[in-house]
């Protein structure tokens, strides 16, 4: 099949649209069929048979220079209007001035392809491809309405109108959502949220749960650093549960001797920060960002406990890439996290997320047990050299594929 998978940004080794579009389009390949990637910034990492075609938007939010204003010169068209009109108006316009850019590239390209494939856009300009005839897949990973919630309990004030503002995408694209005729997910869990919030008809979502390198992501072959914890968070926001996980290891370090490495971009000044200062832990806290696969496997393979303390994930690949290699779990009992790692506790201890002393107690009584790190880290491993192999995501959906090819021309 000749395939164009589309990403409105595709991080290349942090958040998972970008790790999604890089291993799912290189296992794509490997099965035979040609893929074309367009994306906006930041641009993935892509397999040299894989074609990357750039959508560039305006970058309003690269770093270092978030919410930047444009140079009047960078301004090219009508949608590049409107992208930094929305901004200024605090609203969020990548999905939509995305889509808008694809559909115009895709309308001059239409016979040189069999099947389009969303991630994550949801943007109006789909409608246009599926009108032109093109079949559509869309896959969600999950509902943006649980960042917004999160992020309306944490605001107060005027910043809840500015928040509101920001997650107006959303009814674009829970609209979009229920016209899409094959959309894609990652755990059941997300599945039913998906359903809820966008009021997609049963039947409509396809599970396909994602997958991870286990040759990259492997037991260390050297010892532990003792006393280290690791988060990966793909973004500083409160959904990630950081500041809780912060705040147990201020309460840890009394008794234990521990360090926290945290993988993330953290926001300058930000809640974060101030929060390690205020707990007055900077010293043991080491934040590390734009690392590769292999980098962030050994920081995960060097830790004596991995920590997922999130409010809520659609699957979390951070989990999983811990459990790859072999390193213990504490997480949180949330959203798809039971579902992906077992809810008997044999890969990790869960527990409920946004509970400091639970946390606390659980981090506490797993650093003191070395024999129950060691036997969870090779249950977690076998857990998932069993069920998360992007050889399988892709061959599931190239299914997915196949059937919305034959269902347009039916």
């Amino acid at each position: 099949m000749r395939i164009a998978l589309l990403s409105y940004r595709s991080k290349p080794h942090c958040g998972g649209q970008g790790v999604y579009v890089r291993h799912l389009s290189r296992e794509l390949a490997e099965l035979g069929h040609e893929v074309e990637v367009f994306s906006g910034q930041p641009y993935p990492d892509v397999d040299p048979r894989v074609r990357l075609t750039k959508v560039p938007s305006l970058d309003l939010y690269r770093e270092p220079d978030p919410f930047r204003t444009p140079r009047p010169g960078e301004i090219r068209d009508a949608v590049d209007v409107l992208e930094v009109a929305t901004m200024w108006t605090a609203g969020f316009p990548e999905p939509l001035t995305f889509s808008l850019r694809v559909a115009r590239i895709l309308a001059r390209r239409r016979a040189d392809f069999d099947v389009v494939h969303d991630n994550q856009c949801l943007g109006y300009g789909l409608l246009a491809l599926q009108r032109s005839g093109l079949p559509l897949v869309a896959t969600i990973h999950h509902p943006i309405t649980r960042d917004r919630d999160v992020d309306l309990q944490a605001a107060r004030g005027w910043r809840r109108l500015t928040v509101r503002r920001w997650y107006g995408f959303l009814a674009m694209q829970a609209r979009v959502a229920r016209r899409i005729p094959t959309l894609l997910t990652v755990s059941k869990s997300s599945e039913a949220d998906i359903r809820a919030a966008f009021a997609v008809p049963a039947g409509r979502l396809r599970t396909i749960p994602l997958g991870v390198d286990t040759e990259v992501f492997a037991p260390p072959a050297s010892s532990r650093v003792a006393g280290r914890l690791i988060c990966v968070a793909s973004a500083d926001m409160p959904l990630k549960g950081v500041g809780t996980l912060l705040e147990a290891v201020a309460k840890l370090r009394t008794e234990h001797d521990v360090q926290l490495t945290l993988v993330t971009r953290l926001a300058p000044g930000g809640a974060t920060e101030r929060l390690i200062d205020a707990l007055g832990i900077r010293a043991i806290v080491h934040t590390v960002s734009g690392i590769d696969d292999s980098e962030l496997a050994a920081l995960l393979g060097s830790a004596e406990i991995a920590c997922v303390p999130s409010l809520y994930e659609g699957f979390s690949l951070p989990a999983v890439e811990a459990m790859s290699c072999a390193t213990p779990l504490v997480a949180s009992a949330a959203g798809a996290i039971p579902e992906v790692v077992g809810a008997d506790g044999a890969c990790a201890t869960l527990v409920p997320p946004g509970d400091t002393e639970l946390l606390v107690a659980a981090l506490a009584e797993l650093l003191a047990d070395p024999e129950r790190r060691d036997r969870m880290g090779a249950q977690g491993r076998a857990r998932v050299l069993r069920d998360y192999s992007w050889a399988s995501v892709a061959a599931k959906t190239a299914e997915a594929y196949a059937d919305t090819i034959a269902s347009k021309h039916s």
